[in-house]
């Protein structure tokens, strides 16, 4: 059987999103939905397999702007819309649009590629590593009480159309996105996945509302969420459903979770998609009640070593050489030695010894300093040479908030 693999053209694009559907289970997407991914979908940036007339793989990427430690914006690579027929499994099409891929985004000149898993075990043999988590949670706000911090009560709460506060919520966005590593500049289009709210997927929740929280006319924060009704013979049990959540200080933010604790005729708050750090788990009564669970999040792969690592700062001084193992990219085989601060870093080849010992997978596990190289060396996954140098570099490529995604793509 010969397969083509080839760039995709726009008049393709319904086969080709179509296979993408068949392979995630066949259930046609809301007209809303494919809408939107077709008018984001970067054709000279996607991928389609072909068996002759039909397609029987996919990939594309988005072109991004992820924060990184020190609140850089770096050009990143959205691995996106990866599938393969299951007719066609196991012949090699996956990995020859993987290595497709990365030959490309290198030349492009991006030092990332990040992706959200479908199934985590899938891209670990390509280079890339969990490098942030999420937590969700279901919390009962009848028996959970919530404390708040000084000032709460001086920020005011606006009901609000969605799509009308959207330029006010994505200002806010913006100003939040450099404070956190992991998250995602808005490029031009992606505000409107925001909005994405396909009746079909409600499974019985309200349409989306927000809520605006502002102090002295000025929008500090907001929240987007939906309420399901349930009841039972005791009465009403809805449910709140926490979609966005984003604000300026901590008591525009405790605002709003006050605010979803108490919508009439609801009795749970239920969070999709938070950071492992998030404010609310230090403003609950009692947090084994929140039922908090975490998984991953964002998967990143380090496409070129020396401009990753120079590319974002760290906490502590560091001097290391990485002896660094990439069989899937080899260019990035063999010792880099990185010196930086929180000014700045530099990453050149060397023939120095090395003084720490890892795989590409474990360099973007622990690129945005939310999985530490302790943790992955105490799993074997890093090796220490240098008595001392797991610590340093541990300590230095560690972040004050926990990275985290805001959103799929």
């Amino acid at each position: 059987m010969t397969t083509e693999l080839r760039v995709l053209e726009p008049a393709e694009w319904d086969e080709w999103y179509g296979m993408l559907e068949l392979a995630f289970g066949g259930v046609t997407e809301a007209p809303e939905e494919r809408a939107l991914y077709r008018s984001l979908t970067e054709c000279e940036r996607s991928y389609g397999v072909w068996d002759g007339e039909s397609c029987v793989g996919t990939a594309g990427a988005f072109s991004f702007r992820l924060s990184v430690p020190g609140g850089a914006l770096v050009p990143a690579a959205g691995v996106t819309m990866v599938g393969v027929a299951s007719t066609h499994r196991r012949r090699g099409i996956l990995t020859s649009m993987m290595r497709r891929q990365l030959d490309d985004v290198r030349a492009g000149g991006e030092a990332l590629a990040v992706l959200t898993a479908s199934e985590p075990e899938i891209y670990g043999r390509f280079g890339y590593g969990i490098a942030a988590y999420t937590t969700r949670a279901t919390i009962d706000t009848n028996r959970v009480r919530l404390g708040v911090p000084e000032g709460t009560d001086d920020v005011t709460l606006r009901l609000a159309d969605p799509a009308k506060a959207l330029g006010a919520c994505e200002a806010v966005y913006a100003r939040r996105v450099p404070t956190r590593p992991g998250m995602l500049a808005r490029q031009p289009g992606w505000e409107k996945q925001a909005l994405l709210d396909p009746a079909s997927d409600r499974g019985g929740a309200s349409p989306q509302l927000c809520v605006l929280a502002e102090r002295a006319g000025e929008v500090v924060g907001f929240a987007r969420y939906a309420i399901k009704p349930e009841w039972s013979p005791a009465g009403a049990e809805g449910v709140v459903i926490v979609r966005d959540l984003e604000a300026l200080d901590p008591a525009a933010e405790a605002a709003l979770w006050r605010f979803l604790w108490s919508v009439d005729l609801t009795s749970t708050v239920r969070i999709h998609s938070r950071p492992v750090d998030d404010a609310w788990q230090h403003l609950v009564s009692d947090v084994r009640r929140c039922a908090p669970t975490q998984r991953d999040g964002l998967h990143l792969r380090v496409v070129e070593v020396g401009a990753a690592l120079e590319a974002r700062t760290y906490q502590a001084p560091v001097d290391v050489v990485f002896e660094v193992a990439d069989a899937f990219c080899p260019w990035n085989e063999g010792r880099w030695r990185l010196t930086g601060d929180a000014k700045g870093a530099v990453c050149v080849r060397t023939d120095e010894a090395a003084d720490l010992a890892l795989s590409v997978r474990e360099l973007g596990a622990a690129y945005l300093g939310g999985v530490s190289l302790t943790s992955l060396a105490a799993a074997g996954r890093v090796r220490e040479i240098r008595g001392g140098a797991l610590v340093e570099a541990s300590v230095a490529f560690g972040s004050p908030v926990a990275p985290w995604l805001p959103h799929g793509f």
